[in-house]
């Protein structure tokens, strides 16, 4: 059955959707998006892009990009989730997509539970938001596109862990590739690599 989205949380005309993907990943960025779509957009199976195939994320992106009154994605470095925590990296990927929206939303609505104030904006945190909010799905689907197209392209550089599948997520293969070659310079080193969390010598 089709999932309904709702258009609008706030009632503003510029409402601004907010989402992250790869937080989970032992390797590669988190990337966010944030879009602000126009109230009448939608899209027969825009939705969560959990819930979606490759091949409609794919097909989904140019046409929020085109319909979108302003859309931008950031993304934080595997280093600095390192450094500040993987939440914290993801907000921070957050805000650099909303600083970059170039036009300055009236309200904004996130995905999850869990968000810092960007520039005194009123906002609102909504869990599984991005199976309930046409902007919110329409952020997730850029967040995971652009990130799942970085990880396809360093995996021509690091191709024994199959990045252009697993995108870096922590897949069986991908957990016995890291036993076998060790982590890269990509590697989340603060994450539980593998089940006993060698020492390993970094491969660039």
């Amino acid at each position: 059955m089709q999932n309904i989205l709702l258009s609008n949380y706030s009632g503003k005309l510029l409402e601004a959707g907010v989402d992250e993907a790869g937080r989970g990943c032992l390797a590669g960025p988190v990337y966010a998006a944030a879009v602000i779509l126009p109230v009448d957009f939608t899209h027969p199976f825009l939705n969560d892009s959990k819930q979606l195939t490759e091949k409609q994320r794919d097909e989904l992106r140019p046409v929020i990009e085109k319909e979108a009154i302003a859309f931008a994605v950031g993304s934080v470095s595997n280093q600095e989730i390192d450094k500040i925590n993987i939440l914290n990296a993801a907000i921070k990927a957050m805000h650099l997509a909303l600083k970059d929206l170039g036009t300055i939303p009236e309200h904004i609505i996130v995905d999850g539970n869990r968000f810092k104030p960007f520039q005194k904006i009123p906002a609102t945190t909504i869990i599984e938001g991005d199976a309930k909010y046409v902007s919110i799905a329409a952020a997730s689907v850029l967040a995971k596109t652009y990130r799942d197209e970085f990880m396809k392209a360093l995996h021509e550089k690091f191709p024994h862990y199959k990045w252009d599948s697993n995108k870096g997520y922590a897949t069986l293969r991908h957990r016995e590739a890291i036993e076998k070659f060790g982590p890269c310079i990509h590697h989340r080193m603060s994450f539980t690599l593998t089940k006993n969390q060698l020492a390993f010598d970094f491969q660039d």
